[in-house]
């Protein structure tokens, strides 16, 4: 795909304050109308968190979303490494922000990392990843894909309502580091970095001060992920890239080099990472990632995460993980002060979340579990599906008997140990 003619924009006035590292803050009342309708929501809301660069570019962000000015509309990115065989909980926000710029109008790209996660991102880890072999690699980048497909077949499907949004397409970067040359490479973009910069990126000192140090294809990671940004805004007009807030560095170097290359300015935009309770972030490397693929957490498992959520979290986590209006939130946490035993806000956000990740099919398994488990719902455990059962009592120890004819249930539990054997006292 041609990348689209480059457009000049007037420009605008920041609303917000200046915060480390060159990252604007936003305040709740932006000057445009893009901005407020947009940026500022999602501000307001908690699920965009740093904005980058700060003032003085060509292209203001806010301006960028303004439907007025003739810029509309645009492409953003973000990124997802197959270090495994499905996202989790952890990667949601993410979803979530680029589902946003999607329902604005917006076209939104899911960026596979099928190379970069060869060489595994630093960002946040005190040691180097595990390296994966390159067929598992491949392997977990199809998985990536249609899991995402199917994520968002149902936003479409369950969400829309009739509404025109934006296209929301699934590339994998392994299409293009194939076709390059190690020296080609190192020659055409090697030169626009310098060491200076690249070691002062926080993920990089984090790692240099580590008893275990740092690779050169960690240290790598970052180049790499700045060519992916440039390789998206040449070719697909992208001008803002997605990210967790660990990977502010790595986007900053996407900046620093597309501004280096064309003289144009791009933009980063951060979502806060979701801890456990213990602060720990979520995810694969610290053993309590939340699957979003039903054959590794099931659909009743994923409601039931949401479901168990405490009421100091359910309001931000609502806003965040949600499509729901501040107000309709506002009316059921109010609901919940007068009623907290029945957990509502608990059981609206699990419904909504399930809904999205696994179809109204997997909201309705994640019922019937529900009701089937711990309501004694013979009639939800009537109806169930093997594969329902075998997802609901997948922890527990099961037996497999050969019964003749005519034997009783009291016989076939004694024989699987469900019950002890002998008469009762």
């Amino acid at each position: 795909m041609a990348a689209p003619a480059l457009r000049c924009f007037s420009r605008g006035r920041w609303f917000g304050t200046p915060g480390p590292s060159g990252v604007l803050l936003l305040g709740p009342r932006e000057a445009h109308s893009g901005a407020q309708g947009l940026l500022a929501m999602q501000k307001a809301r908690g699920l965009f968190k740093e904005f980058f660069p700060e003032t003085g570019t060509k292209i203001e962000l806010p301006e960028l979303f303004d439907r007025g000015t003739g810029n509309f509309p645009q492409t953003i990115y973000c990124g997802f490494d197959p270090t495994a065989d499905s996202l989790h909980v952890g990667h949601l926000l993410a979803l979530l922000g680029l589902f946003h710029f999607q329902r604005a109008g917006h076209n939104v790209i899911a960026l596979v990392g099928g190379a970069t996660a060869r060489l595994g991102d630093p960002s946040g880890r005190t040691k180097e990843r595990e390296a994966l072999e390159p067929e598992r690699v491949r392997s977990n980048a199809r998985a990536l894909r249609q899991g995402l497909e199917s994520m968002v077949a149902n936003h479409q499907q369950l969400f829309a309502n009739g509404r025109t949004w934006g296209s929301f397409t699934v590339l994998d970067n392994a299409a293009w580091y194939q076709k390059q040359h190690l020296v080609d490479f190192l020659t055409a973009v090697g030169g626009h970095f310098r060491m200076g910069t690249l070691l002062s990126r926080q993920s990089v000192q984090t790692r240099l001060k580590s008893p275990e140090g740092m690779s050169l294809a960690e240290f790598l990671y970052q180049v790499l992920q700045a060519y992916d940004f440039y390789y998206l805004f040449k070719h697909y007009g992208c001008r803002v890239q997605l990210g967790g807030s660990d990977q502010l560095g790595n986007i900053v170097s996407g900046y620093e080099f597309i501004h280096k290359l064309t003289g144009e300015d791009v933009f980063g935009i951060t979502v806060p990472l979701i801890t456990s309770t213990t602060g720990a972030k979520l995810g694969k490397s610290a053993g309590n990632a939340v699957w979003l693929n039903r054959e590794k957490t099931s659909p009743f498992e994923l409601y039931q995460f949401f479901v168990r959520q405490q009421d100091d979290l359910v309001e931000r986590y609502l806003k965040l993980f949600t499509f729901l209006p501040l107000p309709e939130i506002d009316h059921i946490m109010q609901l919940h002060v007068k009623e907290p035993e029945k957990r509502g806000p608990q059981k609206r956000l699990a419904a909504e979340v399930t809904k999205l990740v696994h179809g109204q099919e997997g909201l309705d398994s994640a019922k019937r579990c529900t009701q089937a488990l711990y309501h004694s719902s013979i009639d939800a455990l009537e109806v169930m599906s093997d594969q329902e059962l075998r997802e609901l009592f997948k922890e527990a120890s099961f037996s497999e008997l050969v019964l003749d004819p005519g034997t009783s249930v009291l016989d076939t539990c004694r024989k699987a140990n469900a019950i002890p054997d002998g008469p009762r006292g």
